[in-house]
């Protein structure tokens, strides 16, 4: 069954009365446990594909089915509550709330779904990336290494669908990246998670099973992975 279909997808943006289409006819189709890297250079669209898969914008022609819903002509809170349901995201720059524990965030997607048990799911998905004991630190006490594994835990708290990473280890060191690439790619592995990544490194576009290629919103090339067997 497809998770993630995006057919014929374009977006233009009017600035100063000039049209700038940012992203022409892109598609694909992805499945339960696909792995997908959007790679290309800055300003080729890709978190802006990104963005209109996840549903935080809309198309200007085109169309996005997550998990069987049609995107297209959903209301933005119609398309929140989509996202709550089904989706799971990771930022480059963590988007942690700084005045909540690593806990409380973690339990902000189980408590908008109203889940019974959600402190010890909570708790679990912390015990998980190896983050029990600072379960009452907050993201100010935290490195960016232990951000980044709080906003896996939260990312994978609503067992997503579909989870956007727009450029995860963006700002960590190899070290750190290494080690979060690694939960990453476990953790959608345990949840059956469809994942969609948009980075600049080749060597993380490589850890996923297809690759798309932009440059100036266009798809230059649809590639397996660069390194068989992953």
């Amino acid at each position: 069954m497809s998770i993630l279909r995006v057919d014929n997808l374009t977006k233009t943006y009017t600035s100063a009365g000039r049209e700038l289409t940012v992203l022409h006819t892109v598609s694909f189709d992805l499945t339960a446990g696909d792995t997908f890297a959007i790679v290309g250079p800055s300003g080729s669209g890709k978190t802006t594909l990104l963005g209109l898969c996840a549903g935080l914008d809309r198309a200007t022609s085109g169309s996005v089915w997550l998990n069987g819903i049609q995107l297209d002509n959903l209301s933005e809170d119609q398309r929140a509550a989509v996202r709550n349901q089904h989706v799971g995201f990771i930022f480059q720059n963590f988007q942690l709330l700084p005045t909540l524990t690593a806990l409380e965030n973690v339990l902000v997607p189980l408590e908008l779904r109203g889940q019974r048990g959600a402190a010890q799911t909570a708790l679990a998905l912390l015990d998980r990336v190896g983050l029990a004991d600072r379960a009452h630190h907050y993201p100010a006490q935290l490195s960016g290494g232990e951000q980044q594994r709080v906003s896996l835990a939260r990312a994978f708290a609503n067992r997503p669908a579909v989870l956007f990473a727009d450029e995860p280890t963006g700002n960590l060191d190899p070290d750190t990246s290494e080690r979060v690439v690694s939960l990453l790619f476990e953790l959608n592995r345990e949840a059956g998670t469809t994942l969609v990544l948009v980075t600049h490194d080749m060597e993380l576009a490589a850890k996923t099973q297809r690759v798309l290629r932009l440059r100036g919103g266009k798809v230059v090339a649809a590639e397996p992975a660069f390194i068989t067997g992953k």
